[in-house]
C-alpha cells in the first residue's frame, strides 16, 4: 500500500519573513512538499486613477514598492534554501480554495492576523478547511502577547490604559527561550498543475502603475535583509538602546532621523516583534542603567501591543459611530481644510513641510505625525480624524490599522488621551527643534531663501523681504488658511463642549445632538461677529 503523500501550504499575508515564523515552521515539519504562496489581493493592490496620490484605493505606490521589495526578498530567502515563493493574482480565498484543492493540501499554515478585513476571511477558510479535512494552524507570531488571551485575563474586555495593560500582560511566556532565526531547509515545491503562477514578483509596472520619480520614492527599501540589517545597526549602540527615550527625539531631523525606523518593517512582518523583544531586552540585561516603559525602546513595542489589544477587542475600532470607547465630537465636514491640510497648502511651514514628507517619503518621525494630526483636528482646523486616518492609511509605509487608528483617536483627543487643551503649535513647536529651519527649506524649496526669522511665519515678512527671497506669500507659497491663535480658541471651546454633552449623555451621543451641538457654535460665532462688526460700526461712526 502506498504510503501518503503530506502537502503543506504556507499563506503568507503579513509576517514575510524566515526567521521566527512559527507557521511557516509548522509547515515544513514532516512535509513532503510545501507550497509558499502570496496572493496579489486586488482590494488592496489595483490602481485607482481616482485617488489623490499614485496607488490603489488603500494604498500609496510606495507602500506597494515597498511590499514587493518584501516580496522579492522573501522569495530570494526561500530560494537559497531550496524552495521559492508562489505568486498568484486574484480574490485571496478563491485563490487559495483552488490552491487547496489543485495541490491537494493536507496542512494548511498561516500567520494570525487581527485586523477586521483578514479575521473575516480567516473565517472563511477556517470552514473551507473544515469541511475538507485540511489541518489549519495559525500561531500568533505578529505581535508579542496574543490580544485574545490578555483580553480573557481582563475579564472579556481589552485594558483602556497602558499603565493596566504592561501590568495585565507581564512577561511573554516565550520570553525565556532564544527565538529561532536559522532555517538550513525546507520542502521543495511540488508540481502546481493548473494554477496560474506569475513567473516572478511584478513589478510597479506589471502591475498598471506608473513609477514615481526619483524624488518621490520613499528612501527606505523593504525586506526580511533590509529590516535585520536595521535592527542590527540600531542595537550595536548599546548606549543609544539604554537611554532611548520617547518622546524626545528631534523630529526636524532627516538626513540621519532620529528614531530606529524599524516600524514599515514590523508593520509587514520583515522583522518579528518578538525577535526585536528579546535582543533588546538581553541589551538591557548587559547594562548598569537603562530607560523604562512607557518611554523606552522596549516601551515603544508594548505601545504596539497594547493598541493590537484595545483595537482587537473594540467594535467599529476605526470609527467614531457606535465605537464605545471614542468620545462623540461634532467635527466639522470640510473637505476645503482637509485638502489643504493633505496637499500641503495649509500656509503653515512646519504643517505642510511634514506633509511633504509624508507625500515623498512615506514616513516622519513619531512627533511630526503627533503636530499634523493635532493641526488637523483638535488643534486648529476641526476636521474629523477619520479622514486624517484615511490619508495616513494611504500614504504612510508603515500604516498600520490598529495603531494607526489609535493614534488619530489618542491624537484628537477622542480616546486615550483627554488634555484637549495641550496642543502642539504649528509655529513655536517645529522652531523649537530647528531654528534655522533646515527641514522646511529642504521640504519647501520655494522658502529656502527665506530668512530664518521668517521661515515659519512667512506671511509676517515684509514684502521687500518675499521679494528678495523670492517667495510672494499668497502667490508662491499659500497664505495662513486660518489664524491660529483664533482657530485654536474655537477647536478647545468646541472640545469642552462636546465633553460635557459626553458626560451628561453618559456617552450615548446621538447624530442630531451632535448635529445641534455644531448648530448651537455656528449660531454664537455668528452672532460674536455680528455684534464685532456692530461695535467698529459704531467706532467708525462719528459723535
Amino acid at each position: 500500500m502506498a504510503s501518503s503523500i503530506s502537502n503543506s501550504l504556507m499563506w503568507f499575508r503579513k509576517g514575510l519573513r524566515i526567521h521566527d515564523n512559527p507557521a511557516l515552521e509548522h509547515a515544513a515539519r514532516k512535509s513532503d512538499f510545501l507550497y509558499p504562496v502570496f496572493v496579489i489581493d486586488p482590494h488592496y493592490m489595483e490602481p485607482d486613477p481616482e485617488a489623490f496620490s499614485p496607488g490603489s484605493k488603500r494604498a500609496g505606490l510606495n507602500r506597494i514598492r515597498f511590499l514587493l521589495e518584501s516580496l522579492v526578498d522573501l522569495d530570494l530567502g526561500l530560494r537559497k534554501l531550496g524552495s521559492r515563493l508562489l505568486v498568484l493574482k486574484g480574490e485571496p480565498c478563491e485563490v487559495l480554495f483552488q490552491c487547496l484543492k489543485e495541490w491537494n493540501i493536507t496542512k494548511l499554515c498561516y500567520e494570525f492576523d487581527t485586523e477586521p478585513y483578514y479575521q473575516a476571511m480567516e473565517d472563511k477558510v477556517k470552514k473551507f478547511c473544515s469541511a475538507a479535512n485540511i489541518e489549519t494552524f495559525s500561531p500568533v507570531s505578529h505581535t508579542i502577547f496574543s490580544p485574545a488571551e490578555i483580553i480573557k485575563k481582563n475579564g472579556g474586555k481589552p485594558p483602556l490604559s497602558y499603565q493596566s495593560f504592561v501590568k495585565l500582560a507581564g512577561e511573554p511566556s516565550w520570553a525565556s527561550t532564544p527565538i529561532s532565526t536559522d532555517v538550513s531547509w525546507l520542502p521543495s515545491v511540488g508540481d502546481v498543475g493548473r494554477c496560474l503562477i506569475l513567473d516572478d514578483v511584478p513589478t510597479i509596472e506589471e502591475l498598471g502603475y506608473q513609477d514615481l520619480p526619483e524624488d518621490d520614492k520613499t528612501p527606505f527599501r523593504g525586506g526580511e535583509s533590509e529590516a535585520l540589517k536595521r535592527l542590527k545597526e540600531c542595537l550595536s549602540d548599546k548606549d543609544w538602546v539604554a537611554k532611548f527615550e520617547k518622546p524626545k527625539g528631534d523630529p526636524s531631523l532627516f538626513l540621519k532621523p532620529a528614531t530606529t525606523i524599524l516600524s514599515p518593517y514590523l508593520k509587514f512582518g520583515c522583522l518579528s516583534s518578538r525577535y526585536f523583544y528579546q535582543c533588546t531586552q538581553e541589551i538591557q540585561k548587559n547594562v548598569k542603567n537603562h530607560t523604562s516603559p512607557p518611554v523606552s525602546l522596549l516601551g515603544q513595542l508594548l505601545w504596539r501591543e497594547f493598541f493590537y489589544t484595545a483595537a482587537f477587542g473594540t467594535p467599529n475600532f476605526d470609527k467614531m459611530k457606535d465605537n464605545k470607547i471614542c468620545k462623540q465630537i461634532p467635527w466639522k465636514n470640510s473637505d476645503e481644510l482637509l485638502a489643504a491640510w493633505r496637499d500641503a497648502r495649509t500656509g503653515f511651514p512646519w504643517i505642510d513641510a511634514i506633509m511633504v514628507q509624508l507625500r515623498k517619503w512615506g514616513w516622519m518621525h513619531h512627533l511630526a505625525r503627533h503636530c499634523v494630526a493635532c493641526f488637523l483636528t483638535r488643534g486648529d482646523l476641526f476636521v474629523h480624524w477619520e479622514k486624517g486616518r484615511d490619508v495616513f492609511e494611504r500614504l504612510l509605509i508603515d500604516s498600520d490599522w490598529s495603531i494607526n487608528n489609535a493614534n488619530w483617536m489618542w491624537l484628537s483627543c477622542s480616546s486615550f488621551f483627554y488634555q484637549y487643551n495641550r496642543i502642539y503649535s504649528p509655529i513655536s513647536f517645529g522652531k523649537k527643534y530647528d531654528p534655522d529651519g533646515d527641514y522646511i527649506r529642504h521640504f519647501l524649496p520655494m522658502l529656502k531663501d527665506m530668512p530664518k526669522e521668517y521661515i515659519y511665519e512667512p506671511w509676517t515678512a515684509p514684502l521687500s523681504v518675499q521679494v528678495k527671497a523670492k517667495c510672494i506669500i499668497g502667490k508662491d507659497y499659500p497664505k495662513p488658511v486660518i489664524d491660529h491663535e483664533v482657530a485654536s480658541k474655537e477647536c478647545k471651546k468646541m472640545m469642552h463642549q462636546a465633553y460635557e454633552l459626553n458626560k451628561k449623555m453618559n456617552g450615548n451621543v446621538s447624530a442630531d445632538d451632535l448635529y445641534n451641538l455644531r448648530r448651537e457654535e455656528i449660531e454664537d460665532r455668528g452672532h460674536k461677529h455680528k455684534k464685532l462688526k456692530q461695535t467698529k460700526l459704531s467706532f467708525a461712526s462719528p459723535e
